[in-house]
This record gives structure tokens, C-alpha cells and sequence, in this order.
């Protein structure tokens, strides 16, 4: 009888539609590339450009010196022209709208590459029928990601032209949500394997090291949105202090945990050290207790991916946040996420053909 239930397991193993997971991997893929972008978008002060919300239409840029003209005007009537950027000239402007414009269209093709494919395999029957709801559900999720991004770039359009920390976390919280319930989905249709109930699996703090992660990355949302990543350039210590002065100077005292630039950023790093410890901890712990080559190498690869992420992060805050270094500290926090997650998989299971 249990070989009658192994040979049982190991045919549904195989009968796994391995398309679905490339294709998840794919929008995983894109996903990652949406959030650089729009971490860039975010460092240069572009997304406030874009002044209306056209799913349709705005898939189309400005065509001609009228259509530029318009836009321009429009974006003119913002708050943030008459308070950042009076003065701007039109081929500014222009620089600010493609970025904003790059960063719109990719969340467009995001939902294409993502609801298209999956009518096609559900309607060809790919799909296995436990993982249907659950794609329904990352669907949804991700038009809400996208409805707060309009969400978001509408608080930064009214007196203050700035947008929500709030907003911004939602909005950068949905994307990584919906990145890490597509690459759990994935990780089971491309490397099938079994749960594992052994002395390994039990050892892997999975839900510790993705709570550090997911939580240091929404902190790093109030950086940004916080611009408190300028506040103190200086490391280890901020100007001098370990603990820096201001970390409660709002009333109510809930508020500096969100709102003060202070407070987030000492916060941010402290997360950041404290998800890099844990990280180590973890591969040390489980050193020698590696049962397959997998497990080895993605103990490995999160140990590297963790020191890579707290580096780019030290080197964005000395260098007072360049660009292209925010950029890379955005789509690292992500790859980091994505190490934890596939770490979990592989030390929480084994491969289907062992006993």
C-alpha cells in the first residue's frame, strides 16, 4: 500500500504543468523590473508628472509638439510645477514623463503578461485545479497594486506635492506580496518536491527571516517616502550617535514610527542589521545539516544575497542616495525576499524520488 501511494505521488509529481511555473517565473521577472523602475522613478522625482489616470488612452505617449504642449499644460497646473519645478522647460519635462511613463506601461504589461497566460492554460485545462483560486486571487491583488498607484500619486497632487508614505508603502507592500505568492506558486510546478517533517525542516525559521524581510522593506517605503534616507549619511553610527537625537519628537508617539524621518530611517537600519544576523545565524545553524545539494546552495546563496543588500544599502546612504544605487537597494530588497522564500522551499521539503 505505501508503495501503491508513492508511485501515486510521484505520477501527480510529474503530471505538474512545468509551463506554469516558467510562465510565473516570467511575471516574477517583470515584477522585479517594475519595482527598479519605480524606485527610480521615485529617486527622480518623476512620478508626480503623469497628472491623470488612463488605463487605456495613457498606453499611448504624447505624439507631436501639440500633443507635448498639452501635457505639459497640464502637468503645469500640478503642485508640484509651481512649487519644485516652476520654470521647467519642455524637454525637462519630458525626461521626468518617461520615467513615470516607462514605469506605467511596464505595470500595464505586468497585468497582460499575467491575464492573458492564464486564460489560455485555463482554458487548455493546464492549471492544476487547487492552484485556480489562488491565481484568481494574485490577479486581484495585483489590480489593487495597481489602483494604489494611481491612489498614491493622487495625494502628491493636491497642496503638498509629495505623495503618501502610507500610500507608497501600500503600494510597494502589494508588489511584493504579489512577487512572493507568484514565486511560491512557481517554485512547485518548476522544482517539484515533497514536504519534509524532518529535523531540517523543523530548524528553518521560514516565517522569522520573511517577517525581518518584509518588514524592513515597508520601512524602507517610509524612507522613501520620508526622503529620510538624507537625513543621516554616515555609518555605523548616525553623526556620531548610535542613538540619535529627535527619535521622539511628534506627539502622539505612534506617529514617529511613521512619520518622523529620524525615527524610520534609525529604525530601517536596525531592521536591516538585525535581518542580516538573523540571516547568518540561520546558516550557521544549519551548517552540515544539508541533506541535498539544494539546500547547500541556497543556504549559500541567502548568507550572499543578505550581505550584498546590507551593502548596496550602506553604500546608498553614504553616497547621500545616487540613483542608480537606490535603484539597485530597491530590486535587492526583492531578490533578498525571493532568496528567503526559495531557502524555505528547499529545506522545508525534499526531492520527490527520496524515502
Amino acid at each position: 500500500m505505501p508503495d501503491l501511494e508513492r508511485g501515486r505521488r510521484d505520477t501527480e509529481l510529474r503530471a505538474r504543468p512545468r509551463s506554469v511555473g516558467i510562465w510565473l517565473l516570467a511575471c516574477c521577472v517583470v515584477l522585479l523590473v517594475l519595482v527598479m523602475v519605480g524606485g527610480a522613478t521615485r529617486l527622480t522625482e518623476s512620478g508626480l508628472s503623469i497628472v491623470d489616470w488612463k488605463p487605456v488612452a495613457g498606453v499611448l505617449p504624447p505624439v507631436g509638439e501639440p500633443a507635448w504642449e498639452a501635457e505639459f499644460s497640464r502637468y503645469q497646473a500640478s503642485p508640484q510645477y509651481a512649487q519644485v519645478n516652476r520654470g521647467m522647460s519642455l524637454a525637462e519635462f519630458k525626461t521626468i514623463f518617461w520615467f513615470e511613463y516607462v514605469h506605467r506601461l511596464l505595470a500595464r504589461l505586468l497585468g497582460f503578461c499575467f491575464a492573458l497566460p492564464l486564460l489560455w492554460f485555463w482554458l487548455r485545462g493546464a492549471i492544476p485545479a487547487r492552484m485556480r483560486w489562488p491565481l484568481l486571487g494574485i490577479l486581484a491583488l495585483g489590480a489593487a497594486q495597481g489602483y494604489m498607484g494611481w491612489y498614491m500619486v493622487q495625494s502628491g497632487l493636491v497642496d503638498v506635492p509629495r505623495v503618501s508614505p502610507y500610500r507608497l508603502a501600500a503600494h510597494l507592500g502589494l508588489a511584493v506580496l504579489v512577487h512572493a505568492l507568484m514565486l511560491r506558486a512557481a517554485l512547485g510546478l518548476v522544482w517539484p518536491r515533497v514536504a519534509d517533517a524532518g529535523t531540517s525542516a523543523r530548524r528553518w525559521p521560514r516565517g522569522m527571516l520573511l517577517a525581518l524581510v518584509a518588514t524592513t522593506i515597508l520601512f524602507g517605503a517610509f524612507v522613501a517616502g520620508l526622503r529620510a534616507g538624507l537625513m543621516y549619511n554616515t555609518f555605523p553610527t548616525m553623526a556620531g550617535h548610535w542613538i540619535p537625537p529627535g527619535l521622539a519628537g511628534m506627539e502622539p508617539a505612534w506617529r514617529n514610527l511613521f512619520e518622523n524621518p529620524v525615527t524610520v530611517q534609525f529604525i530601517h537600519r536596525v531592521l536591516a542589521l538585525t535581518t542580516l544576523v538573523a540571516v547568518a545565524w540561520v546558516v550557521w545553524r544549519l551548517r552540515g545539516a544539508a541533506s541535498d545539494a539544494a539546500r547547500a546552495r541556497s543556504r549559500i546563496a541567502l548568507l550572499l544575497m543578505a550581505l550584498v543588500q546590507v551593502g548596496l544599502g550602506i553604500c546608498t546612504l553614504l553616497w547621500a542616495v545616487p540613483v542608480w544605487l537606490g535603484t539597485l537597494h530597491q530590486g535587492g530588497a526583492v531578490l533578498l525576499l525571493s532568496a528567503v522564500i526559495v531557502a524555505g522551499w528547499s529545506w522545508t521539503t525534499r526531492p520527490a524520488h527520496a524515502r
